[in-house]
């Protein structure tokens, strides 16, 4: 039974590292299961037994991608804890945007990921990842703002990362584009401190 699970496990993996390096080489339209299951070394059906569709593969594709990233940007900080906390968040925005547009991920993340998932299941494998994290620091930003002005800080935040990443990708230099994001993104993010704080004092 194990032995069992584990080459269930093995054909999976298989299948996703054979379909995202497809997808990333050449986009999710020129490639279709008979392409995936060649590049994974396994039948046509073996596909279909673990997926039921290329765009279920996929799906779990960029949330994989997303996953991987998001552990990445949680790691314990190494910045010296003098650095302002308006410019510790907003040097984590600009990193998800450089990796979001690094050649693994930005075919799969920012130019296919929207059209084939549609707008709405796009956002939410992005929210699930990292709603919680921005919210979290915003809290911490913007101690002493309502909670409902946290959450509107939050999704105006996150608008403006992906906004961004997507601007990024659709240039010639992706990584040069992200590094000019980083000033814009801690004047955004000091305001919104400055902002709760005079809203506090008022109150």
């Amino acid at each position: 039974m194990v032995k069992q699970a584990e080459r269930s496990a093995a054909t999976t993996g298989a299948i996703l590292l054979a379909a995202k390096t497809l997808f990333r080489k050449h986009g999710y339209e020129a490639i279709t299961i008979d392409h995936i299951a060649d590049e994974a070394g396994c039948k046509k059906g073996a596909v279909y037994h673990h997926f039921e569709s290329k765009q279920a593969i996929f799906e779990r594709v960029v949330d994989d991608l997303q996953a991987a990233i998001a552990a990445e940007l949680m790691r314990p900080d190494k910045r010296v804890s003098s650095v302002p906390p308006a410019r510790q968040m907003a040097q984590s925005f600009q990193a998800y945007v450089k990796s979001s547009n690094h050649p693994d991920n930005r075919q799969i993340l920012l130019i296919d990921g929207p059209m084939v998932l549609g707008w709405k299941r796009w956002r939410e494998i992005d929210d699930r990842h990292f709603a919680g994290m921005v919210r979290t620091g915003l809290s911490r930003l913007m101690k002493d703002a309502p909670s409902a002005t946290i959450e509107a800080a939050t999704r105006l935040t996150l608008g403006a990362i992906m906004e961004a990443s997507i601007a990024c990708a659709l240039t010639p230099r992706p990584a040069e584009a992200a590094s000019r994001y980083l000033g814009p993104f801690e004047l955004m993010l000091s305001g919104f401190a400055s902002q709760a704080k005079a809203g506090a004092k008022s109150g």
